[in-house]
């Protein structure tokens, strides 16, 4: 926070500068009213997080422009100068998979194909969890629930049927070529963010919201407020008076887990560009890998769900040896000696975090429009977790902060 920040008086404070937050940002820009946001690290993009690794752009949040074609950032990418790659995606056909052979695939595909059919159509009038609709003794059941916890940072029988079957999405994945979270921070470079400023408290009771910081307090008359469902639910920030019915909404709303290895690999011409395996079918506890993504010499690996936990509780390198031992397990043994840890996450370990992306619990379906609802026209809760069809997602997050933004501007003017 600038020296000066402490004691101004802004009309709107955004407090959080990932997607959500810096989509308010430009909207409230646009419209000329005083703003600021208050971010929390010393970098901008929350959850959408791009490094540099050996000259490659390396996302270690977001990776993917799902439903690109109707994705808002697809949109801001091609219009800002960022490349938008529209290569399909590794799981989409069979000549791109390096674990099953051709009928293994098509079984498999049929197998969550149906599994997905079944859980569109939303389950029974109760909100029970999606593991109730995998095939009683599938053969595919273990790595259908692995898939769960890539897409939803959980296993099935934490995710909520009625809320997983609101998920949006055409299967439209593209990518930027110079990373989405490069996008996003982009993105921002207008705003007045104030970095290493952590929101602690924020008083609504008065005529002007008072909010406090690790470097001072600020007023506003509205705020917008993008907070993680784990920060908001463990009491990180405290509201007065407090919002009983938010921060229980956003407890049946967790982050589930989905964390990154990024490996460097010698000799990359041996493999075909844009494949995928996984290191087992046979158990969920295994990882997906995505071998040389846009024709780069490296393999991103994924892990989700309670093996993205227990790895980041053995500490600093557990998942780059787990992802090599697997790798080197399909690939075969000469390829260990060829493979070097560049990057890896730990979202749950963020405290700033503490998780990846958004799942309700079974039985919490409604905690979403809980979460979005506005207190008092002054608070306006904005993130992908509050986004009814597309949580989950950057653009989920871009959608809900630019309905934020509009919901406090048209407070002021009233």
């Amino acid at each position: 926070m600038s020296s000066h920040l402490s004691g101004s008086e802004f009309e709107v404070a955004i407090i959080g500068a990932g997607a959500a937050g810096i989509a308010a940002g430009r909207r409230l820009l646009e419209a000329g009213v005083s703003f600021v946001v208050l971010e929390a690290r010393s970098r901008v993009g929350g959850r959408a997080w791009t490094v540099g690794r050996e000259g490659l752009p390396l996302d270690l949040g977001c990776g993917w422009l799902h439903s690109g074609d109707v994705n808002p950032w697809s949109r801001i990418a091609e219009t800002s100068g960022f490349t938008v790659d529209r290569t399909p995606a590794p799981w989409t056909s069979h000549d791109r998979d390096l674990t099953l052979g051709a009928r293994e695939y098509l079984e498999y595909r049929a197998a969550i194909g149906a599994f997905y059919k079944r859980l569109g159509a939303g389950g029974s009038s109760r909100d029970h969890p999606a593991s109730d609709l995998l095939e009683p003794g599938g053969r595919w059941n273990e790595l259908i629930n692995a898939v769960s916890t890539y897409a939803n940072g959980a296993e099935l029988d934490q995710i909520s049927i009625q809320d997983v079957s609101r998920y949006d999405d055409d299967e439209v994945n593209w990518r930027v070529r110079q990373g989405y979270g490069s996008l996003i921070a982009s993105y921002a470079k207008p705003l007045p963010v104030e970095t290493d400023c952590a929101v602690t408290h924020i008083d609504h009771s008065g005529t002007s919201l008072t909010i406090e910081t690790s470097r001072g307090s600020v007023s506003a008359k509205r705020a917008v407020i993008t907070l993680p469902t784990n920060v908001l639910a463990n009491g990180s920030v405290r509201f007065s008076p407090d919002l009983p019915d938010k921060l229980n909404a956003a407890a049946g709303l967790p982050l589930g887990l989905a964390d990154k290895v990024w490996l460097a690999l010698e000799r990359p011409e041996d493999f075909p560009a844009e494949t995928r395996l996984f290191g087992r079918t046979d158990r969920t506890e295994t990882g997906a890998y995505h071998v040389r993504p846009l024709g780069r010499p490296v393999i991103e690996a994924y892990f989700g769900g309670r093996l993205a936990r227990r790895l980041e509780e053995e500490g600093e390198g557990a998942s780059a040896a787990y992802a090599m031992e697997e790798i080197v397990v399909q690939l075969g043994e000469g390829l260990k000696s060829r493979l070097k840890p560049l990057a890896a996450t730990a979202w749950a370990s963020d405290p700033f975090a503490r998780g990846s992306y958004s799942h309700a619990l079974p039985g919490k379906a409604g905690a979403r429009a809980v979460l979005a609802q506005p207190v008092e026209e002054r608070l306006f809760f904005a993130g992908e977790a509050c986004s009814a069809g597309s949580f989950s997602t950057a653009h989920g997050a871009y959608e809900t902060g630019v309905a934020a933004a509009e919901s406090a501007l048209r407070s002021l003017r009233r």
